[in-house]
């Protein structure tokens, strides 16, 4: 199996993404392709006293690098020779199996749509990160990708999020919850009351396990297995976590060094404190699904380290093994309405 990485693409980019492709090329028996400033990755290789280019890990050069600040609409193609547009078309021609990014979110999915396509008959793609619950983490779909939905696209993403989760997270049969401000089917806007008429009508046709509107509250708890919202409501509700886990860190960190009897106690309590980081770690998951193209695609977060990629990989490389994408494919005609009703 061959990953597309990003060379070039976040924050501590290149050195973190080539040292999390020879971990994983090690531990996961993968081979990896580097796409990027090949003097750069050699350069990263011979500083961590690497000469000949190991096994498993192949350099395709692009001399160019989309950055934060370029148009994430139009940088793929202003940027031809870019590591995200290299990597991308490498995929598109099955040079690969996978591709992974912590670059410019926007740019990959502009560019992953665009170049690579979504599978005929998804309306949108989206993100599906996995978020940390009290019973053991949940997908969010989507988490960002589409600020502004049709219930069609939730349906789609109910759909492609209890794939994710049946084959990935390993959990059968998966409760798909609609985000809402209550548990109540007449709560919410038009979009989710429309949206929980759809995901009823599947649930009763067998075909997902729909259990209804679950609040923001329960969500957390781990009430659902996959929680369906629109871009909108999806990114602020994963925002809200990752700030909430920061705060509740920072804070256990500032209580735990007041005193000498705090830190003793910080002791008695190590195992569980280092459960608590790992939960909230988000490199342990390594990245994110763009769910809906026609290829597994994986978005790092941009300050990933090498452990973050690593994980990318990993995750990638279980994307690719899961069957999700024949899936979709199989079951695109339950995941559609027709076009009158669509809107």
């Amino acid at each position: 199996m061959k990953i597309i990485v990003d060379a070039m693409g976040g924050d501590n980019a290149p050195h973190s993404n080539v040292r999390g492709a020879l971990a994983a090329v090690k531990e996961y028996g993968v081979e990896v392709i580097l796409v990027g400033r090949g003097e750069d990755i050699l350069q990263c290789l011979r500083s961590d006293g690497i000469g000949d280019l190991p096994k498993g890990i192949e350099i395709v050069h692009a001399d160019q690098v989309v950055e934060m600040c370029d148009n994430p609409a139009t940088a793929f193609r202003e940027k031809k020779n870019s590591s995200l547009t290299v990597g991308l078309d490498l995929l598109k021609k099955g040079g690969g199996d996978a591709f992974v990014s912590a670059g410019s979110t926007g740019a990959l999915l502009s560019a992953a749509t665009l170049m690579v396509k979504r599978i005929r008959g998804i309306r949108r793609a989206a993100l599906a990160p996995v978020v940390p619950t009290g019973k053991g983490g949940a997908v969010l779909i989507d988490a960002g990708a589409t600020a502004e939905c049709a219930p069609e696209y939730l349906l789609q993403f109910a759909f492609m999020g209890s794939y994710y989760a049946d084959h990935v997270l390993g959990r059968p049969e998966p409760r798909v919850g609609l985000l809402n401000i209550g548990a109540e089917p007449s709560k919410g806007g038009e979009l989710q009351k429309e949206t929980h008429a759809l995901l009823t009508k599947a649930g009763k046709e067998g075909r997902i396990n729909f259990v209804g509107n679950v609040e923001a509250r329960e969500a957390v708890y781990g009430e659902v297995d996959v929680i369906v919202a629109d871009g909108y409501s999806g990114n602020i509700f994963l925002k809200t976590m990752e700030g909430t886990g920061g705060l509740l860190a920072r804070e256990l960190k500032a209580m735990f060094k007041k005193n000498l009897i705090t830190k003793l106690g910080a002791l008695c309590v190590k195992d569980g404190l280092m459960a608590f980081k790992k939960l909230m770690d988000s490199g342990e998951v390594g990245g994110t699904a763009l769910l809906g193209i026609s290829k597994p695609v994986i978005k790092a977060h941009g300050s990933s380290n090498d452990y973050a990629i690593k994980n990318a990989i990993r995750q990638a490389a279980t994307f690719v093994s899961s069957g999700i994408i024949d899936d979709i494919v199989e079951n695109i005609d339950h995941m559609r309405l027709e076009r009158e009703e669509a809107g």
